[in-house]
């Protein structure tokens, strides 16, 4: 059984870390990202609009970093969904060795973009029952390891294997870029805000999208580090898998191999529905072509979807023909232009509420509980945590800097053509 190494499966990443430095860089993390939900809350709330931090960033930075992060983040996301299709084929691989993997590609791409062409309610059911996977998996696997720990058939790790802190006290800090990664995904309510029915329901759909998604990854993480030692953990196969055959769950192994399956069908079908609406909100704006900004008959932006699915072919033949390191380049820039959203829409979000008096803040749809300061510290924190890691892999500094040199110039390029 394979260690899988999806967004969506991230608690399988940091587990090879100490209990502690799991569960502070999760929560340090779970802070940064309630930074990011509430401020974005806030703005969707007055601005509610397709592409919309990209928005926010031009009304209220400039509109070079309104540019800058809608186009980052959507080739980000957009090859990011090749990469889930790639995913996808090698856990089909563990039912069905024979079959090549671009068959399996070719497959389930084809199913992706026939249900976001539909409709954005053929999305959203196919959406909801495999999100529901996820998190009935997610919630059984911590109730499992809840029951054994309180039963005692096993015993605590937290502070086990060399203590509560064996790597030193700062070590959380230098990890929490990877637990990170585990909520880049609440900047995606923001771009959804477009097509829901009314503002009002901006603000509970932001609170609930973080609220379970910080519940889910804590409670996860804490099971997993208390049942599992953390420097045993997804040496042979999945910590998942590991757990519920402690539990003895039947056939523990196949069932986690469709769990992760649909997670990552899950993942590439909200990422081809977010890109396609960035480059939708972009072709509006002048700032893509214009036959990008129009919509088909059922109100799916046709052209900007079938243009954001060029991820499932690159990835494709990055993955058969292009040697390993050219692979792990372009996710490094990838990854880059999925946090730089979330550093966008915090200066946006302060540079938002420098403008309002207290009387206009009073009457603000939805308001972050933590002000102007929480963004201000959020953003602090996001920058030296973007920062630590591009400085420490050259390999990211470099796939970084040339995906944004190379977005700078097409910016050059395209503000030419819309004075023209």
């Amino acid at each position: 059984m394979p260690t899988y190494r999806t967004p969506d499966v991230y608690v399988e990443e940091i587990s090879v870390f100490p209990p502690s430095v799991a569960e502070v860089e999760t929560f340090i993390s779970a802070f940064i990202a309630y930074t990011v939900a509430m401020a974005l809350g806030e703005l969707a709330s007055m601005h509610p609009a397709a592409g919309s931090f990209g928005l926010y960033g031009e009304l209220y930075l400039n509109p070079y970093l309104g540019f800058l992060c809608r186009a980052a983040y959507w080739a980000a996301i957009a090859f990011s969904i090749g990469a889930e299709l790639v995913a996808s084929a090698a856990y089909m691989a563990y039912w069905f060795p024979a079959v090549p993997a671009q068959l399996w590609v070719i497959v389930f791409s084809a199913l992706l973009l026939l249900v976001n062409l539909l409709s954005v309610g053929s999305f959203g059911r196919f959406e909801f029952w495999f999100s529901m996977i996820k998190f009935a998996t997610i919630v059984a696997f911590i109730l499992a390891g809840a029951a054994l720990l309180f039963s005692g058939r096993v015993s605590p790790q937290y502070t086990a294997q060399g203590g509560f802190l064996p790597r030193g006290p700062i070590a959380p800090l230098l990890a929490v870029f990877w637990a990170i990664y585990a909520f880049g995904g609440v900047e995606m309510l923001a771009v959804t805000t477009g097509e829901s029915r009314s503002s009002t329901d901006i603000p509970r759909a932001t609170r609930l999208t973080f609220f379970l998604l910080a519940g889910i990854y804590l409670g996860a993480i804490t099971i997993l580090v208390g049942v599992m030692p953390w420097n045993h953990t997804g040496v042979s196969e999945s910590p998942f898998v590991s757990v519920l055959r402690l539990a003895r769950v039947p056939a523990a192994a196949y069932f986690m191999n469709f769990v992760v399956l649909t997670a990552a069908l899950s993942g590439a079908n909200a990422k081809l529905y977010v890109a396609s609406r960035l480059l939708f909100s972009m072709g509006r704006t002048g700032w893509a072509p214009a036959r990008l900004g129009k919509l088909n008959a059922s109100g799916s932006p046709r052209w900007a979807l079938l243009v954001s699915s060029y991820g499932i072919v690159t990835a494709l033949i990055i993955e058969n023909w292009a040697p390993k390191q050219a692979f792990l380049y372009i996710m490094g820039a990838a990854f880059s232009g999925l946090i730089f959203s979330w550093i966008v829409s915090l200066a946006a979000h302060i540079s938002f509420r420098r403008r309002l008096t207290p009387e206009q803040v009073a009457t603000l749809p939805m308001r972050s509980p933590l002000g102007i300061w929480g963004s201000i510290l959020g953003f602090i924190l996001v920058s030296v945590a973007v920062l630590h890691t591009l400085f420490a892999s050259r390999m990211n500094e470099i796939g970084g800097l040339v995906f944004f040199a190379a977005l700078t110039i097409a910016y050059v390029l395209l503000k030419r053509r819309r004075r023209g």
